[in-house]
């Protein structure tokens, strides 16, 4: 298949759009649906989840190397390991926002959660400011705070309309400050380490006097899961309470299995959006799948949808779309004028 063409570009959005709404609406069911007592630990998911993107990072280290995963890994890591170390800074916030996300869903309708999480784009335009001198146009400042304004406007429309629910005694109970505030640090966190993990990926490394290339987006992602696994088993032997009674899998079923294979897969997707399409699609994606798991949230869950939620998510979704047309803004360029190019993680996409 020809990787430039209308087509590719279109299945590729096709793939993100249902990437996107299936992790938020399957993740959403799957805290919902069970008792508090069955529910699975959010931290054994995240353990999984990164297992799978380190052997699926590694499959396509190997790949794109020729065969020479080990040799990459000698040059990437065992030789140069205090720049691998740089790598356990986004995998904390990785691992923060990760956690965080599922306290949210747990918390928040599914279309709740998209609609504000894209927040997320405000908070990573101040911090590419501070953290890297990246410029946007003031067309692009507009949407970031008419970003901000259609959030406000959703969740004041949501904390004015709620209506008396049968709260369900076996279950989570439910908190929208709780949500909320799982959201914002979140998009903090997806920020911080997006730009932080940018700004590494980037970076030549030096092998002595010599600089090398940017180690690749795999080797990176190989990094990033290492430390989080480790991370993720640290914090398993810390935990306390009624999960740390919990044995491993404990709550798995096929609807938890279906939220971790989308979540290791999601990071791999996106970063084939960032090599074969564009920022444009990116944003088109965005708002795509926001309309999509909206409807079936409606469909599936009964979720009433208030008008001033209607109007504040259309803000929402033509701020993100008309900010990416313009993405990555004014850059710094290098020595002889080259510009840098566009390397975002995402963020569950997150992603990620």
């Amino acid at each position: 298949m020809n990787t430039n063409s209308g087509a590719f570009k279109m299945f590729l959005l096709g793939l993100m759009v249902l990437q996107n709404s299936s992790v938020v609406l399957v993740g959403r069911y799957s805290r919902d649906s069970q008792s508090a007592e069955a529910l699975y630990v959010v931290n054994h998911l995240i353990l999984l989840t990164e297992a799978m993107k380190f052997f699926f990072s590694n499959c396509l280290e190997f790949y794109t190397t020729g065969g020479k995963l080990a040799t990459s890994i000698k040059e990437n890591i065992i030789d140069v390991p205090l720049d691998a170390l740089k790598i356990i800074v986004p995998s904390l916030l990785y691992l923060c926002q990760n956690s965080l996300l599922y306290v949210a869903l747990s918390n928040l309708t599914a279309p709740m959660f998209q609609v504000t999480y894209q927040s997320k784009l405000l908070t990573t335009a101040v911090v590419s400011v501070i953290m890297l001198q990246r410029r946007y146009s003031v067309k692009q400042w507009i949407c970031l705070a008419s970003l901000g304004v259609g959030v406000a406007f959703v969740v004041l429309g949501a904390d004015g309309s709620k209506d008396e629910e049968a709260v369900d005694e076996d279950k989570p109970e439910q908190n929208m400050s709780t949500g909320l505030t799982a959201v914002t640090i979140a998009c903090f966190c997806s920020a911080f380490a997006g730009v932080y993990f940018e700004k590494v990926l980037k970076k030549p490394t030096t092998d002595g006097n010599v600089k090398k290339q940017p180690v690749s987006l795999w080797m990176r992602n190989i990094q990033m899961a290492f430390f989080s696994v480790i991370i993720a088993i640290i914090n398993q032997y810390r935990m306390t309470g009624p999960d740390a009674e919990k044995p491993f899998l404990h709550g798995f079923n096929g609807y938890v299995w279906a939220v971790a294979f989308l979540q290791a897969g999601g990071g791999l997707l996106v970063a084939a959006v960032i090599k074969y399409a564009d920022n444009v699609l990116k944003g088109l994606a965005t708002g795509v799948s926001v309309v999509t798991s909206t409807i079936l949230s409606m469909l599936l869950f009964g979720t009433p949808l208030s008008t001033q939620f209607v109007v504040g998510a259309a803000v929402i979704l033509a701020s993100v779309f008309f900010f990416s047309n313009d993405i990555p803004g004014e850059k710094k360029t290098k020595k002889g004028g080259e510009a840098d190019e566009e390397m975002q993680k995402p963020l569950v996409d997150p992603s990620k």
